[in-house]
């Protein structure tokens, strides 16, 4: 395999020692508003109404200031393998873990929001050395989306999911993967089902837990269930995504209490943890804490959140409709994620689906919510996709 380019350099996350005290000196100092109007004792849903609800909140502000250990992600973050390059004068951060397994294939793996790539330290390891031996190897390589974590923020407009899809096959190629498989859910969905459709050449095929259907077909012939689905995927997108309107508006303007205020950042990012995830009341049934503290202190201390909201900006809406994948492709749809797209309107982007499932758990966050098996279903997933490039 051709060695990495010398334009990669090895890179170590380290936030200062002030930076940490400032932030535990925020979340000591923070202005709080009374409880939401529609309070009800836990467990249940219908408490999170109006947002996350101020007893929540505080537990989980006491516990980031008090107990939450970010040296600890960053060990592990540091103990994968993290590493820089720039591309399109725009550094771009990712982790990049080799297997040891000569028959391993490379495997990009490609985050959304509020996500980052916390998402997917759980499971880099079991990806790469699989404690079975006849599941497959992969090398994985997590990039950091422009204007997220340890990437270099956008300093002018562009940076959408088509370019970002294209610096996607360059890291690949620096990195001596020509050809690559291609994970993704929420904005890493639609750049991964680009990475198939533009890039067939360099792409083996994809595994997606956020299908893109073209616009404009019909519920004519599905099942019930199926339905169901897009029912539950238009009440969502008219009812449930004022947060995604503002980040494609007005991204700025939120972007200075994300940057400012931890405590806005935390609210702002938990709501969706909790709503997105398959719970019956609070995230922390299935992700804890710590997980989604990794994943707000990192937005944090980057100072990202008006940069991470821009992609709504830049691709909101901004899909060709046009675009067809050719490669194999492996799709999962979680029961308590956002967008749940039927097979019938799937296969009409997707021209060559290998394998489809449907678990009967989980949501938006696989790899935190269920992650033996999001891997068990990433390996088997890739292992049909690979199987049809025989």
């Amino acid at each position: 395999m051709p060695r990495p380019t010398s334009d990669v350099q090895a890179f170590e996350a380290h936030a200062t020692d002030a930076d940490l005290d400032d932030l535990r000196a925020r979340l000591a100092a923070a202005r709080l508003p009374e409880a939401e109007t529609v309070y009800r004792a836990a467990p249940g849903p219908r408490r999170w109404e109006q947002g996350v609800p101020l007893a929540d909140l505080v537990d989980v502000v006491n516990y980031w200031r008090t107990g939450y250990n970010w040296r600890s992600f960053e060990e592990r973050l540091n103990r994968i393998g993290q590493f820089r390059t720039t591309i399109d004068e725009l550094g771009i951060h990712f982790l990049h873990r080799r297997s040891a397994r000569a028959d391993a294939t490379p495997l990009l793996l490609t985050h959304g929001w509020p996500g980052s790539i916390a998402e997917f330290i759980d499971v880099v390891d079991e990806l790469a050395d699989p404690k079975d031996a006849d599941a497959p190897a992969f090398h994985v390589v997590v990039p950091s989306l422009p204007g997220f974590g340890y990437s270099d923020k956008p300093a002018t407009t562009g940076w959408g999911t088509e370019k970002i899809a294209a610096a996607w096959v360059e890291l690949m190629g620096r990195l001596g993967y020509r050809k690559f498989a291609a994970h993704g859910g929420d904005w890493g969905g639609v750049i991964t089902t680009i990475l198939g459709g533009r890039f067939p050449a360099h792409v083996l095929g994809i595994h997606t837990t956020t299908a893109q259907a073209p616009p404009g077909l019909t519920t004519d012939g599905l099942t019930a269930a199926e339905r169901k689905w897009t029912e539950d995927t238009r009440d969502f997108w008219r009812h449930r995504a004022a947060y995604a309107k503002q980040q494609a508006t007005r991204p700025q303007t939120i972007g200075y209490s994300l940057t400012d205020s931890p405590v806005g950042l935390l609210a702002w990012i938990l709501d969706k943890f909790a709503e997105w995830t398959d719970t019956e009341d609070s995230p922390f049934e299935t992700v804890s804490r710590d997980r989604v503290l990794d994943d707000v202190t990192l937005y944090w201390l980057t100072r990202t959140g008006a940069s991470s909201a821009r992609i709504y900006y830049e691709s909101h809406n901004s899909l060709d409709p046009e675009l067809r994948v050719d490669v194999p492709s492996a799709i999962t749809v979680y029961p308590r994620d956002i967008e749940k797209c039927p097979r019938p309107w799937a296969q009409e982007r997707y021209r060559q689906i290998v394998r489809w499932r449907s678990p009967e758990t989980g949501g938006h966050f696989p790899s935190l919510e269920v992650p033996g098996y999001f891997v068990k279903d990433l390996q088997e997933g890739l292992a049909a996709v690979l199987a049809a490039n025989r």
